[in-house]
This record gives C-alpha cells, sequence and structure tokens, in this order.
C-alpha cells in the first residue's frame, strides 16, 4: 500500500497567506517562553480560525531569527501577506494580544 506524502508547508508559504499569522520564536530553556504555550492556546480559542498561530525554535531557526531581528525570547511576530504588522519581545497575555491583533487587522 503506497503512503500518501503530506505536503509540508514552508514557513515562508505560512506568512505570505491570506490568513494573519501569528509566529511565537521560542526556545526550550525560556521560561517566558513556557509561559506563552497555555495564553496562545486561550487566544486560539477565542480567534478559532481568524488567525494561524505558530511557534518556531529560535535555535533551530537562527536564520529566520536573524532575517526578523528576533534579539530575545520569546517574541511575537504578527504577519498579514507576508508582511509585518507587529512585532514584540516579551510575554503578552491573552486578551492584550487578542485586542493588539484586532486593532492591527483593522477589525473591532
Amino acid at each position: 500500500m503506497a503512503k500518501t506524502k503530506k505536503k509540508k508547508t514552508t514557513f515562508n508559504e505560512v506568512i505570505n497567506g491570506e490568513k494573519p499569522v501569528l509566529v511565537d520564536f521560542y526556545a526550550d530553556w525560556c521560561g517566558p517562553c513556557k509561559m506563552m504555550n497555555p495564553i496562545l492556546k486561550d487566544l486560539k480559542k477565542s480567534m478559532e480560525d481568524a488567525i494561524n498561530i505558530i511557534k518556531v525554535d529560535a535555535e533551530k531557526n537562527a536564520d529566520a531569527a536573524i532575517k526578523y531581528n528576533v534579539r530575545g525570547v520569546p517574541t511575537l511576530i504578527l504577519f498579514k501577506g507576508g508582511q509585518i504588522l507587529w512585532q514584540q519581545s516579551g510575554v503578552v497575555q491573552a486578551k492584550q494580544l487578542e485586542q493588539i491583533i484586532n486593532q492591527k487587522l483593522g477589525q473591532k
């Protein structure tokens, strides 16, 4: 029986897509990064399909981290159509994140 290959979507394909994408640059050893996990889960619940949320290990993907000027972790970057709409380092609470995302996307 032949295996069907699941097409892997590249980082560039994801951030250049129609749907806005919140990228969480993190590191495994980073305490504040671990604090972002439940926050991002809450955000996904409240925003559902309005946004994609992806996590990127800044150490394993150093090229992307350098390209987007990630100087500390966690760093959150909001992309829409390949453009950076917002970028911030540090822990951001779910409600605040949702407000920022809605504001940047022009939704009230």
